[in-house]
């Protein structure tokens, strides 16, 4: 392997076992319960650590294992979290939990709680809220609901801290419809947990929910779009060997490619928005990503409306990946099908040694064929084989990329701040090793500076997606990790891709 990934491979295997050791510390005194909870995480890393400890330690993990490893543990997930919410009632258990609570609040002071990705300020100062609307919010609450026992001032709006009386799902629901009944759309409730992991109230005007893109923004979007046309006739060009710019009249060989190309970015883009219609969110127009390496870079997509819940976050985030990938992955395998000696483009075999799972799949499906210096493909095995690099870059755990809104929907905002953080940290590293990896560190760049804020808070903040999402979002960042590292030199050797 190369340092840059042998660094990588070591990195995450490390920081899965850090993950692992420091959860078991953490509920070891919690009794059969902490220990189901942290089963529960463990059995979902699994494929992570016995795949990547494997190509430490030289040792190959087919496809067809990955995949058995990855349905064995997801099962085992859910299973275990029938088991938890079963531990969970029992009283002793509860009595341990909330000794746990009172500890913990015990050690901090409520200074700030999260709100639009910034501290809110508890701030005790008059309400900037006009007092007939605060009325009428006030009286939304109730003992069997969220039974507010402080007001603090917050903006235009209020936060209003208290106890929370029944499940959060279905109390942010009456609160809303309740407040909705007063005020109409004049504020939003929002559902959070403030530093202490507590649920309190937040109410704010409407005005200040996401805006439609600006006349600017669309002009920037449009040129970036006309940008990345451009940037992917080139590159196309390149793989076929020439430059388009000097030979505009071979479009037709470079148009077949580039189309494959945007039908998978297309793909991407609309599984988003085929999901934000159906949850009943809005998102805007994508800002696409030129790039002359690969032509494109994927989409920033930005929500133009409030989330209701983190389910639906993570549904959203997902079905952009899971379209695009799956149409790259058909696409790939097409390719590979239809690959013969003597067609299409002849690549070095080395080539397949980029990925450990599109080499894995080439090894399937070639054979022998790919242990040889040179191999000729379809055109298709490109185009899939960029489509799932460009899907899986949008899956790393970091800000508003999909992979990061997928660890801040599934593990909340405190371990979305902390992946983005390891993510450009790996990034830093990698590029350290590897300075002439362009695309990693355009990607530090892009993180860093664009996308490293998390996404604004939803609504309902406190409910959990359900273990089927969790297990869903564990094998994407899975397959993620599996399609960008690559082979080592000899690995890739022992079991005969490339030479």
């Amino acid at each position: 392997m190369t340092t840059a990934g042998n660094t990588t491979t070591i990195a995450l295997l490390i920081i899965s076992l850090g993950i692992l050791g420091w959860g078991y510390y953490r509920n070891r005194d919690l009794g059969r319960f902490g220990t189901l909870s942290w089963l529960q995480s463990a059995v979902l890393m699994i494929p992570w650590l016995l795949s990547f400890g494997a190509l430490v330690a030289g040792v190959y993990i087919n496809l067809a294992g990955i995949l058995l490893l990855l349905v064995i543990s997801s099962g085992l997930y859910i299973w275990l979290g029938g088991k938890v919410r079963v531990a969970a009632e029992d009283p002793e258990t509860a009595v341990k939990i909330a000794n746990r609570l009172v500890e913990l609040r015990g050690k901090q002071a409520v200074k700030s709680a999260e709100l639009s990705g910034q501290a809110i300020a508890l701030d005790p100062m008059a309400l900037n809220m006009p007092d007939l609307d605060l009325s009428s919010v006030k009286s939304i609450f109730g003992i069997d609901t969220f039974y507010a026992t402080e007001t603090l001032a917050y903006q235009q709006g209020a936060i209003f801290k208290g106890n929370l009386r029944g499940d959060a799902a279905h109390v942010h629901q009456r609160l809303t419809e309740k407040l909705y009944a007063k005020v109409g759309e004049k504020y939003r409730l929002f559902l959070v947990p403030d530093p202490e992991d507590r649920p309190v109230v937040v109410v704010l005007p409407s005005t200040n929910d996401p805006q439609p893109a600006t006349v600017g923004q669309q002009i920037l979007g449009v040129v970036m779009l006309i940008a990345t046309i451009a940037s992917s006739l080139e590159a196309m060009s390149v793989f076929l060997g020439f430059d388009f710019y000097e030979h505009t009249d071979r479009i037709r060989e470079v148009l077949p490619l580039a189309l494959g190309l945007w039908t998978i970015l297309i793909a991407h883009e609309m599984g988003h928005q085929v999901l934000a219609e159906m949850r009943h969110v809005k998102i805007g127009l994508p800002f696409f990503l030129p790039t002359g390496q690969i032509g494109a870079f994927g989409a920033i997509t930005r929500f133009e409306s409030l989330v209701p819940d983190r389910s639906v976050l993570f549904d959203v985030a997902l079905a952009g990946p899971v379209a695009g990938g799956l149409l790259s992955l058909l696409m790939l395998l097409v390719g590979l099908f239809l690959s013969h000696p003597g067609g299409g483009l002849e690549i070095p075999s080395q080539f397949f040694q980029g990925s450990l799972l599109v080499g894995s799949i080439a090894k399937l499906v070639l054979g022998a064929t790919i242990s040889q210096a040179t191999i000729s493909i379809h055109p298709l095995v490109i185009i899939g084989w960029l489509g799932l690099v460009i899907n899986a870059l949008n899956l790393m755990p970091a800000g508003q990329l999909d992979g990061g809104r997928i660890v801040q929907a599934i593990y909340g905002r405190k371990t979305a701040q902390r992946s983005t953080l390891i993510t450009l940290v790996i990034l830093g590293l990698v590029a350290f090793f590897n300075p002439a990896n362009l695309v990693i560190l355009y990607w530090l760049i892009l993180v860093g500076f664009l996308q490293r804020s998390l996404e604004r808070p939803s609504l309902d903040e406190i409910t959990e997606p359900n273990d089927l999402r969790a297990a869903l979002g564990l094998i994407a960042l899975f397959m993620m990790a599996a399609i960008i590292i690559p082979f080592s030199p000899e690995l890739a050797g022992k079991f005969g891709i490339g030479i």
